[in-house]
Formats: C-alpha cells, sequence, structure tokens
C-alpha cells in the first residue's frame, strides 16, 4: 500500500514567510505528494490552488483553530477549504480548560462532533491533533485523547503525532491500535526534534498499525523546531521514509 506523504509547512514557517509559493515548488521538487496548512502567508485560497495545481501537489488539510469553526466563522473555513481543496480541518491545538477533566472533555467531545455534522455536509472530515498534554491521564482514568474519541463520531479524525505521543508517556503506536479507524491523518515527527528514522521512534510499528488499523489516507511529516536549514531537514526527512520503501 502506497499511501501519499504531505509536509506540515508549519516546519518551514520562516522561509513560507518569505516566499510560500518558492517553498512549495521546492515541496514538489523533493518529491511530496502534498501539503497541510496551517495559516496562509498573506495569500488566498484560489491564489494558492492554482500554484498547488500547477506543481502537482495536493493540500491533504489544515490546522485550523477552532475559533475559525464558530457559527459565524465555519462558512467562511468551508469556502476555503472548498477553495484549496483540502478535505481534512484539524483542530491543532485546545485551551486547557477545555480538556482538563472528564467533564470538559464531554462538553468539547459534543462541540466538535457539531462542528464535525456541519463540516461533514460539506464533504470535509473534522479532527484533532494530539499534543504531549492529551497524553496525561485524568484523575487517574482515561486521557484527554481517549475521552475526545470517546466523544466525537467514527469519522472524526484523531490525528497522532508520534513525538507528541510519546513525549507525552504514551507509546508511539499504541494510540492508533486503539482507535481502529479514526487515523485518516498521521503525523510523523521524530522525537527529539531529530531527522525521521534517527531517534527512537520504531516506524514498522506507526506505519503496521495506520495501515493495518488506523485506516490512514495521508502520512504528514513534521520537523517542528528544527535545527539549522529547515528545507534540508524537511527533504531529509522524506528521503528516509524513501529507505523505508514509503
Amino acid at each position: 500500500m502506497s499511501i501519499p506523504i504531505a509536509l506540515q509547512i508549519y516546519s518551514v514557517r520562516q522561509d513560507a514567510e518569505k516566499d510560500l509559493f518558492g517553498v512549495l515548488k521546492e515541496v514538489a521538487r523533493m518529491g511530496y505528494a502534498g501539503v497541510e496548512f496551517a495559516g496562509y502567508y498573506g495569500h488566498d485560497a484560489a491564489e494558492i490552488r492554482k500554484v498547488l495545481d500547477d506543481l502537482g501537489l495536493k493540500a491533504e488539510g489544515t490546522h485550523t483553530g477552532i475559533h475559525e469553526l464558530s457559527d459565524d466563522r465555519i462558512g467562511a473555513t468551508i469556502d476555503v477549504h472548498h477553495a484549496l481543496g483540502a478535505n481534512f480541518v484539524i483542530v491543532p491545538w485546545l485551551p486547557e480548560d477545555a480538556r482538563n477533566s472528564v467533564d470538559a472533555c464531554k462538553a468539547t467531545g459534543d462541540k466538535l462532533t457539531a462542528i464535525s455534522e456541519k463540516l461533514r455536509g460539506a464533504g470535509l472530515r473534522a479532527g484533532f491533533h494530539a499534543h504531549e498534554g492529551d497524553m496525561h491521564p485524568i484523575d487517574g482514568g482515561k486521557s484527554a485523547w481517549y475521552l475526545l474519541a470517546d466523544a466525537t463520531p467514527a469519522d472524526f479524525i484523531m490525528q497522532y503525532d508520534t513525538s507528541n505521543g510519546m513525549a507525552g508517556g504514551a507509546d508511539p503506536v499504541q494510540p492508533i491500535l486503539d482507535l481502529p479507524g479514526r487515523s485518516a491523518s498521521v503525523h510523523l515527527k521524530e522525537a527529539n526534534d531529530l531527522i525521521i528514522g534517527e531517534g527512537p521512534i520504531p516506524w514498522d510499528g506507526v506505519f503496521k498499525a495506520s495501515e493495518g488499523v488506523g485506516g490512514v489516507e495521508w502520512y504528514v511529516v513534521e520537523h517542528e523546531a528544527p535545527t539549522g536549514n529547515a528545507m534540508q531537514s524537511v527533504e531529509l526527512c522524506l528521503a528516509s521514509l524513501r529507505r523505508m520503501g514509503k
């Protein structure tokens, strides 16, 4: 099974701030199949879509703040995603008081479910991205990650991040196995800001879980705090994945 690989543009944000379209051209040259956005660097969606189409890149999805999914803004957010051709709308972060108790997670899950229903009606899929704190048990029980999964529908994407999960004390593979079909998009990030394959993440296990149980449709490379040349780092990450057969 060949799963397309996208790059989270946040990984090269300093370069993108200077020249987004130049970055996209380089990302295509490297061999990435697509990109995931976390902001548009002053460009409108139609303009970006034309560049993506010209380069043969696909917008896998976006990291979109939950405030952009409020009742008065979700329509505009849907329009942007349609213009980009991006299907996944991933909430990248939640305030602590929205996920620091069982009741808070249930209320947030209800909110995310309502958002998911609206996006589904527009042909889009909602999701949530894992951070370190989401893996910590609440009151000795489940973590926010699992409580939010329990409180959202089966097509709501639980976008696991291999490094963030491990940093939070979770096994880098088990959360994917625990939520069958919920991993349409998986963030591939090596621990300790290393190049993929140079750290402790058991990549074979991640791939087997994602493709065998998780229902993965896209892998997304993220190198959140690169040292040195960010563009070179993400090219090395992709080259490492290619050597792994991806």
